[in-house]
């Protein structure tokens, strides 16, 4: 029992000992350089006839062996502001461009603040699966796209609509390739195709209408849809679908089936990784759908993000898991449920875009592998909340985010940037990071200076 307790006591003292060591002269820096980088607490006197063995220390350390407080080198970080607009309907995310000198191991928090602007632009694309069980559907739009375009310029008075619809590869075993089949797949249809824009995004909303009364139906023979082929097209086709710069992008995604991913090409044959760029004809048709493979789930999730797209998959009842899982994957998406002939499509669009512009959620791109990132998130009165998502907001509330930035080390390569955005909408914030690697005579090139080192 004693040599239990005399263990006991041994391992507390040996803790104790490890807490106390003071790592700036523990590690031994040979110069200035090597100290500041071993933790926020160390300074560097640069006092000629300080005690060499000493002069990597504790700050206070420091003062209290005698080295004035003008010969300490002690760099703190800080904060430089760039580009800092006004919030405005021009800019909803502030401040938009920062620089940090930034210390080994010292957080630094700033502040960024974001609000909803009033009659922000909103693109919003149609997609819709043109196969025979949609024919109802079809109907139904037709009827209702005038109030679709009504509802959505309440909403904003920078309002763009388009249309694009899409059936599935026209090879075995996706749609049936007799002759006869692949010019009328049933009975007053429309031949199969992989992928239209119909109508790109267009202030003149009556044309939606217009167009929806010229489509018809089509036809294939498995149940999966191309829908990732059209929704790849309709990301990356940012001039031919007219993506605006400073919008909402909204993707709303109609169908009642499920969707082909990559390797199901191979079915047919198709063996070409998709390559996510653009192949649309002067008629607007994807002319690569039997060249290529489906996109898998993360290569369209990526060009989503890329793109700032956010998808609304409007589908069945029978399909709603499906693409439940779907949205978990994509970032900024949201599933709603269709009526059985899409008669609610009208409040499902308007539902889901009210519940996507009533959470802002900041992510971040491109954060160097020594850099992490802590988010505190200032919502609606006051009430703060770990991670980066504010929700139950109006048009015009502001809400404010707390960016703590620690580095580790000191990168071979700097400085290095990052970018911190709202998910769905097209404003960032850059942040550039110089890292305190060096002290002054480091940096004049004049290492050998009798401060400098030890």
């Amino acid at each position: 029992m004693g040599c239990l307790y005399l263990l006991l006591v041994l391992g507390v003292v040996a803790a104790a000992t490890a807490q106390d060591v003071n790592r700036c002269i523990a590690k031994k820096p040979r110069n200035c350089g090597e100290c500041i980088i071993i933790g926020p607490e160390c300074g560097w006197c640069k006092q000629e006839s300080y005690d060499n063995t000493r002069r990597c220390d504790q700050y206070q350390s420091l003062l209290d062996g005698g080295c004035p407080r003008d010969m300490i080198v002690y760099p703190r970080s800080k904060l430089t502001i760039i580009k800092d607009e006004f919030l405005s309907t021009a800019y909803q995310l502030k401040p938009q461009e920062v620089t940090i000198k930034i210390r080994a191991g010292e957080p630094y928090t700033f502040r960024a603040a974001f609000r909803q602007a009033e009659d922000y632009p909103v693109d919003l694309y149609y997609l819709m699966d043109m196969s025979k069980s949609m024919e109802d559907d079809l109907q139904s739009l037709r009827a209702l796209g005038d109030t679709l375009a009504e509802e959505m310029q309440m909403i904003t008075k920078n309002f763009r609509i388009g249309f694009g619809s899409f059936v599935d590869k026209t090879v075995m075993p996706y749609v049936s390739t007799v002759p006869k089949k692949l010019l009328e797949p049933c009975s007053g249809c429309a031949a199969p195709f992989g992928y239209k824009n119909v109508l790109p995004l267009t202030t003149r909303t009556n044309m939606f209408t217009q167009e929806l009364n010229l489509q018809e139906i089509s036809g294939n023979l498995d149940a999966p849809e191309g829908g990732f082929d059209a929704m790849m097209q309709a990301a990356v086709c940012t001039g031919e679908i007219g993506w605006r710069n400073g919008s909402t992008h909204l993707l709303v995604f109609s169908t009642d089936s499920s969707f082909h991913y990559a390797g199901d090409g191979k079915l047919g044959g198709i063996v070409t990784p998709n390559d996510g760029r653009c192949h649309l004809d002067d008629d607007m048709m994807y002319t690569f759908s039997n060249y290529l493979d489906y996109p898998s789930v993360g290569h369209l999730q990526r060009k989503l993000k890329e793109h700032r797209i956010r998808p609304i998959f409007a589908v069945t009842a029978d399909q709603a898991s499906v693409y439940g899982n779907l949205s978990d994957l994509i970032e900024g998406s949201v599933v709603g449920t269709l009526a059985g002939d899409s008669s609610n499509v009208v409040d499902l669009i308007k539902s889901a875009y009210e519940e996507l512009r009533s959470t802002v959620e900041l992510k971040t791109e491109d954060v160097p592998n020594n850099v992490t990132l802590k988010f505190r998130s200032v919502c609606l009165n006051n009430e703060t909340f770990d991670g980066a998502k504010c929700s139950n907001l109006q048009v015009g509330d502001t809400v404010y985010f707390d960016i703590t930035v620690v580095t580790e080390g000191c990168p071979s390569r700097r400085p290095k940037t990052f970018t911190v955005y709202p998910v769905g909408f097209q404003e960032e914030l850059l942040v550039k990071l110089d890292f305190i690697c060096d002290c002054g005579c480091q940096a004049d090139g004049v290492s050998r200076h009798v401060w400098c080192q030890v």
